[in-house]
């Protein structure tokens, strides 16, 4: 196990961060760039904000808010949501973002991952995979903020993503988003099995022993949302546990 890293996920829809359950329900958690210092200084290790709102006004309005979230980083972050080009991944890489991460239009047009890569470096590219387990049990993906399914079967995806030149993977399980009952485990080791690039796990976290059961699944980076926007665990505190539990974490 090579060193976890801990990342605050930040949903941002009208220039404000916001949470719900299972992609539903939102509710107003705060200030992009303002919320993002606070996480610097408590310690995580990386960002991402994904940008959930869905109207052409909003994406432009995304890059206002890039840059403010830029202009006070000090770690790496990432920018996802609604990303269809290279030229889009390209400009908010030069407004800031380390990495973009893409999803539907992957999925749409696999090619694309390839594309972004080319321009940016597979460092920089990041693929969202949103997964549900189905009625026979196999997780499929999911597209559109878990909106449509279009049938393709998780492990088989992520498999073909390092050769199309992705980074990363950002695994989302749908059914756990939110709940705070624990990352879907299984979900972590199938795609595990799928693919040798870092895997972050995200959906379900709500205690210190899910992070450590999700790192132990095979997870190369912890994601949580409400739990660190609502402060029912705390980064340092976190890390701290996860330390005395075995976890390399940067402390």
């Amino acid at each position: 196990m090579g060193m976890i890293r801990v990342i605050p996920c930040l949903d941002v829809k009208d220039q404000r961060v916001v949470k719900g359950v299972s992609f539903r329900g939102l509710r107003e958690a705060g200030d992009p760039a303002e919320m993002g210092e606070t996480y610097c200084l408590e310690g995580a290790d990386e960002l991402v904000y994904l940008d959930i709102s869905a109207s052409w006004e909003s994406r432009r309005t995304r890059l206002d808010w890039v840059l403010n979230v830029a202009r006070v980083m000090t770690i790496p972050f990432t920018v996802g949501g609604g990303i269809s080009s290279e030229d889009e991944a390209v400009e908010l890489v030069r407004l800031g973002a380390d990495k973009v991460s893409i999803n539907s239009a992957a999925v749409r047009d696999p090619n694309l991952i390839g594309r972004c890569a080319l321009r940016l470096g597979s460092q920089a590219v990041v693929v969202a995979v949103d997964a549900k387990r189905g009625k026979d049990g196999r997780f499929r993906v999911f597209a559109k903020g878990g909106r449509e399914d279009t049938g393709m079967d998780m492990a088989e995806w992520i498999s073909r993503l390092e050769p199309l030149g992705a980074g990363e993977v950002l695994l989302t399980s749908i059914d756990k988003d939110g709940t705070r009952d624990g990352y879907d485990l299984e979900m972590i080791r199938s795609a595990r099995e799928a693919t040798g690039l870092p895997i972050i796990a995200s959906g379900g976290a709500g205690r210190p022993e899910h992070f450590a059961a999700a790192a132990e699944a095979g997870a190369d980076g912890l994601l949580a949302a409400s739990v660190f926007h609502y402060r029912i665990i705390g980064i340092r505190e976190l890390k701290g546990i996860l330390k005395g539990l075995g976890v390399p974490v940067r402390v």
